[in-house]
């Protein structure tokens, strides 16, 4: 039960500091406060819900990552290393990823309740 009570503690640490510090977690969160309200009136069923809400989760959790890895890779040198390049410009590309699936599902079900729903 400790160890989930610190884990807990811990997240809750990251979270306050993306939240605060990190342009790109803000927007995702201010997207999450948009999109759990439309999902609500956009999804036919829970399921569709669950999806819509989700992909937004699973682009911040992909960002929460991208993140981890800029600050482990700035603890160990703020010179320029190849590798360390590689690995900011792939946590970069996984966002960018995780984005294209996100707008991908969203596109599908504006698609249905727009055009395809009202017939």
């Amino acid at each position: 039960m400790k160890r989930l009570y610190n884990a807990t503690l811990n997240s809750a640490r990251a979270f306050r500091h993306l939240a605060k510090n990190e342009t790109a977690f803000q927007q995702e969160l201010l997207l999450l406060a948009v999109a759990t309200p439309a999902a609500w009136i956009i999804a036919p069923s829970w399921r569709a819900y669950g999806l819509l809400v989700g992909v937004v989760l699973f682009v911040m959790i992909v960002e929460v990552l991208n993140t981890a890895i800029e600050a482990a890779c700035n603890a160990l040198t703020r010179e320029f290393n190849e590798n360390i390049r590689l690995a900011k410009d792939c946590g970069s590309l996984a966002v960018s990823l995780s984005l294209v699936i996100m707008f991908v599902v969203w596109a599908m079900a504006l698609w249905d309740w727009w055009i395809v729903a009202p017939v």
